[in-house]
């Protein structure tokens, strides 16, 4: 089996399943088996499995109580991939890893610090009752983004780090496959926290330390919209240096712009579009006033995936020994991002008091 491609299921059969993850699985086909996709309901885990067998034809469909227990128990799957609405997915994933099974699970890592904190608890328990190590590896692309990896290099030409500001103007409206889920309705934070993971995530990729403490209002505008639909928040950084996060999940003129000012100079990540290809253009404003400009397509959530079956072909290959796992991967991680919006998110059920980001 060591020399055998690891096989794989995915947990949940959506929209983020059927429009990304069956395509970006298909571009690395040769990495892996997809053994299985499962589904609560038989129809839409037909509806995942028709789109995914043009590229997977020996795919099989798993539904329900009866077809969850099958993967549990086949122990020829390696790894699963949860995808599925965010309030189901920790518990999906504890569930996974006691039967011994590795875990990608979607982002975020949890609804609360409350629930990471039992997570974590239970995870420490699985692993110690465990012969293996099972993974648990959160899916966080932007860690994984070009843009943002040459991003950091740039910022050792910047010199000492003045401010940082981050504006997400999203468009969350009804043209979007997203906005009509129920779950993000029904969940704490809603698409401030479901969407803002990933931002919290290159924040803090980019400049290297910890938010330590934010002061934050928020607002709901767009009754169209689960509350809050705005925040804006100043937030401390382990360095010293203070930034600013202002996010708008629903607007008229959509708009991404990370700008990280330097002493030196000046790194500008913006989103956008070139030959077809959406990504970021990162811009780097040197002393003497001058701009050098790339463009970098996504790719972040094939490079997640790579980074994945990779840990678990070696975590396989490496039984009863030690392995390092990806740590832009790790549940910690995902648990960090998540501590930083609970913090913004609390600081605006305060009127903006100054909240200390929980540590983990």
């Amino acid at each position: 089996m060591a020399n055998q491609l690891p096989q794989i299921s995915v947990i949940g059969a959506g929209i983020f399943v059927k429009t990304q993850y069956i395509p970006r699985l298909a571009e690395i086909s040769h990495l892996f088996v997809l053994k299985s996709i499962w589904s609560r309901s038989e129809e839409s885990a037909r509806e995942a499995v028709e789109v995914a067998k043009e590229h997977f034809p020996g795919v099989e469909c798993k539904w329900g109580d009866k077809g969850l227990d099958e993967i549990i128990q086949d122990e020829s799957i390696l790894g699963v991939a949860v995808v599925l609405a965010a309030q189901y997915q920790v518990d999906m994933s504890l569930k996974l890893l006691k039967a011994g099974k590795h875990v990608l699970q979607e982002k975020p890592a949890a609804s609360s610090i409350s629930e990471i904190e039992t997570s974590l608890s239970s995870y420490k328990s699985i692993c110690a009752n465990s012969p293996g190590y099972p993974i648990w590896a959160v899916a966080e692309n932007y860690r994984f983004e070009p843009a943002l990896l040459e991003s950091k290099k740039l910022l050792a030409d910047i010199g000492k780090m003045m401010s940082v500001q981050l504006i997400i103007e999203a468009s969350m409206n009804s043209a979007n496959p997203y906005f009509s889920s129920s779950w993000r309705r029904n969940y704490t934070g809603g698409f401030i926290l479901d969407m803002g993971v990933h931002f919290i995530a290159g924040l803090r990729m980019l400049v290297g330390c910890e938010v330590t403490s934010v002061s934050a209002m928020t607002s709901h505008v767009d009754t169209t919209l689960p509350p809050p639909d705005n925040i804006s928040s100043v937030f401390h950084l382990e360095n010293g240096c203070s930034g600013v996060f202002a996010m708008v999940v629903s607007s008229k003129s959509p708009k991404i712009l990370w700008r990280i000012v330097g002493i030196n100079g000046t790194v500008e990540i913006g989103r956008g579009k070139e030959g077809g290809q959406h990504g970021y253009t990162i811009s780097f404003y040197g002393a003497g006033g001058h701009c050098k400009s790339n463009f970098y397509p996504f790719s972040g959530v094939t490079d997640e995936l790579k980074a994945f079956l990779h840990d678990i072909s070696q975590a396989n290959l490496q039984k009863g020994s030690s392995y390092e796992v990806e740590p832009r991967l790790s549940f910690i991680e995902g648990a960090r991002d998540v501590a930083v919006l609970d913090a913004m998110l609390e600081s605006g059920n305060k009127n903006g008091a100054l909240v200390q980001v929980k540590k983990f």
